[in-house]
């Protein structure tokens, strides 16, 4: 049994113009997930981040958006989980994944942060990389090369709606995830 999820991070950049690019699809995430649950995301300037309450079928989470730049993430996240006392083991980082075909979702416990920078911010400002992560698939650009033009380029119409798809497919499976059901939740995602 993984333990109950304290608090979910939804991984992007802030401002207008980085809004609908693919590098947000971890902002989307949080964003749907603070609708559905009614929650409202606060500015907390203490936490560098918009934070929220959010609670699913009697599950209770703390939300976290952070307003640093995604390679600084792990500045939110650490100021968040010291204030509260919650360990990297009860935190899920939600987040765009180029291994991933656009659309494709995976749950993973801990690993390490195959380039992607927030996540490799993250483990450093934890002093561990044993959290949760939701990797939200965007899809590759083929060559590496292309990859920082590609993450901060704009998901087309079709991209978005299978993001948002995926999305909608991992909140079905979060209730789960939030009590501990780790298994369950994997078994339900990638079936």
């Amino acid at each position: 049994m993984q333990s109950p999820i304290q608090l979910i991070v939804g991984l992007g950049n802030p401002g207008p113009q980085y809004a609908a690019t693919r590098h947000n699809a971890g902002f989307w995430f949080i964003e749907e997930l603070a609708r559905q649950c009614g929650a409202t995301l606060r500015a907390e300037t203490k936490f560098h981040g918009l934070v929220g309450n959010a609670s699913l079928q009697g599950q209770s989470c703390l939300l976290l958006q952070p307003t640093t730049f995604m390679n600084h993430s792990g500045l939110a996240v650490s100021h968040v989980a010291n204030y509260y006392k919650i360990k990297p083991e009860a935190i899920l980082v939600a987040h765009d994944e180029l291994d991933l075909l656009c659309g494709d979702i995976k749950l993973k416990l801990g690993g390490g942060h195959a380039g992607h920078n927030g996540l490799r911010d993250i483990a450093q400002a934890l002093k561990s990389q044993n959290f949760a992560r939701l990797r939200l698939g965007i899809g590759h650009p083929g060559h590496k090369d292309k990859v920082l033009n590609y993450v901060l380029g704009q998901a087309s119409s079709s991209e978005r709606d299978k993001i948002e798809a995926a999305i909608d497919k991992s909140l079905a499976v979060l209730p789960k995830v939030l009590s501990g059901a780790w298994e369950q939740a994997v078994q339900e995602l990638h079936s």
